[in-house]
């Protein structure tokens, strides 16, 4: 199992803020993931590896998954998100990213989707998930 190095104790007012205010995305996944719900694996949220903190971490099977919000799409994010995730790769993690959009318009895809990719031990993003469950309205998520 690879080792994710541990992150800076001064992060924890940082985690224990971002655990308390979690977007309505990460809510909606977390309810997913925690307690074991989701394939008996542990998760942990809003976890420190590094020089980063990372919104979901399962060291079982040494994942990550990020929640990207908006702000994601932009030129400078995205740079600074492949530099996160060569990082993270480089410790022998997996990274998983999902859009705010796409956890909160179709839940049931992004979690058919994530038990995809850990039947054949693959992470790599998928450019479009399928429509699947029920769709949910959100007046901030952009049209799909």
């Amino acid at each position: 199992m690879p080792y994710a190095k541990r992150g800076t104790p001064d992060f924890l007012p940082l985690k224990r803020r971002l655990r308390s205010n979690m977007t309505e995305a990460e809510q909606r996944l977390w309810a997913c993931l925690r307690l074991r719900q989701f394939h008996g694996l542990k998760f942990r949220r809003q976890h420190s590896i590094g020089p980063y903190i990372v919104d979901f971490y399962c060291q079982e099977r040494a994942l990550v998954i990020e929640v990207d919000g908006e702000t994601h799409a932009e030129e400078e994010q995205i740079l600074k998100d492949r530099e996160r995730d060569r990082y993270l790769e480089s410790l022998g993690l997996c990274v998983a990213r999902y859009q705010n959009r796409d956890i909160l318009m179709n839940l049931d895809g992004v979690i058919e989707d994530l038990s995809r990719r850990l039947k054949t031990a693959s992470t790599s993003p998928t450019p479009s998930l399928q429509r699947r469950g029920k769709m949910v309205a959100d007046s901030e998520s952009s049209p799909l």
